[in-house]
């Protein structure tokens, strides 16, 4: 009989793999960061770099460094490529990029093996931040404020994709959006599913007139804050070919109608399917040249609050030929939607005021922006 000890078997030597052999089994991707920054007009911040070959704009930020959490990147690159010392109040998206993308070319001697990348939200920039911007040149050669639907153009579609993504769960209180490939993982929210963009608009600076409208003064335009019982408002958005542009209900007074007031009610029927009662005037905005009404010179474009009685199932527009997308916001977020910057706020603050005054309704406070179905609303 023999004394040696018997040989381990196979299965026993690799029950435990080496150190090295584990990790070869791990995915290693790099890492980024970057951040959605815009102005007061909800224009998202883009830069150019000058090491694009394809001259394709990206969100300010860049590679992780080793060792370093994506937080602390986006905050180093915002200040390196920027010059400013921006805090961070969020992760709006995570994106994974896989090494397969049509976006990447493949080159041997620049291996990629994929990226995960996070994106920030770093807030709404004041004038003065935005003057003091200033842009390592042997790096990035210029940027610009754009709103949602240029900067697509000017961006790498997979870029273009995540920036969309992220803005919108900014925009719409949503959680933190995670995408693969430049696609949603999870449900997909409203504002993405509806294509919402945020739209500069004319006069979005101009003060708000309390007092009534002069009587050398046409009222061409009749928009309103329309609140639902819990106090949040109704944003109806056309679904033209370049995405959904959000806007409140109401539209342009035409010849029938006898107030205002009737045009409100007539559009809010045609376009959103709302029933309205007790509109209130809030004030009026200056319009000097009446260019969109084909020049026609001073206007008064008219701002309203109105209650929501009913919402009836969704309809084609009679003006578009098709139907429009409902949503339903807190007031704040609606102003955001709507590109009106702090005018938009304090106006949507005393529509607020107004609801809870006149109606004793609650103030609504920023949640996950919704769609309306369908078919409809029962309101109590």
């Amino acid at each position: 009989m023999s004394s040696s000890l018997p040989s381990p078997t196979p299965a026993a030597a690799q029950s435990v793999p080496p150190a090295t052999q584990y990790a070869a089994t791990r995915h290693a991707v790099w890492l980024g960061a970057a951040a959605i920054i815009t102005d007061q007009i909800g224009r998202v911040l883009l830069v150019r770099p000058t090491y694009r070959k394809d001259g394709r704009w990206l969100l300010p930020g860049g590679g992780v460094e080793p060792g370093e959490h994506p937080h602390l990147t986006c905050r180093r690159e915002i200040t390196e490529e920027l010059g400013l010392h921006l805090d961070l109040s969020g992760v709006l998206a995570v994106h994974s990029l896989s090494p397969h993308h049509p976006s990447i070319k493949p080159d041997a001697s620049f291996p990629f093996p994929g990226e995960i990348r996070y994106v920030f939200d770093g807030g709404t920039l004041t004038p003065e931040q935005a003057q003091a911007i200033r842009l390592p040149r042997e790096e990035l050669s210029e940027y610009a404020f754009l709103e949602t639907r240029e900067a697509v153009q000017r961006m790498r579609p997979v870029d273009g994709q995540i920036m969309l993504a992220a803005y919108r769960a900014r925009l719409g209180n949503t959680a933190t959006a995670h995408l693969a490939d430049g696609r949603h993982v999870l449900g997909i929210p409203a504002l993405d599913r509806l294509d919402v963009h945020v739209r500069y608009r004319p006069h979005w600076d101009s003060p708000l007139n309390r007092g009534p409208v002069p009587g050398h003064l046409p009222v061409q335009q009749a928009w309103a804050w329309c609140f639902i019982p819990d106090g949040r408002v109704v944003v109806v958005a056309d679904p033209g070919p370049r995405g959904a542009l959000p806007m409140l209900p109401g539209g342009t007074v035409e010849s029938a109608d006898t107030t205002p007031e009737d045009t409100l009610h007539r559009e809010a029927a045609e376009e959103g399917q709302l029933t309205l009662a007790d509109p209130v005037r809030l004030g009026w905005v200056l319009d000097k040249t009446g260019e969109v009404y084909g020049g026609v010179g001073p206007n008064a474009r008219l701002r309203l609050a109105a209650r929501v009685t009913g919402i009836g199932p969704a309809a084609v527009d009679p003006a578009t030929g098709r139907p429009f997308a409902r949503l339903l916001a807190a007031p704040a977020q609606a102003a955001a939607l709507l590109g009106w910057g702090p005018p938009g706020a304090r106006q949507a603050q005393l529509a607020v005021e107004t609801a809870r005054e006149r109606w004793g309704l609650p103030t609504a406070r920023a949640a996950a922006i919704e769609e309306i179905p369908a078919e409809g609303v029962r309101l109590s």
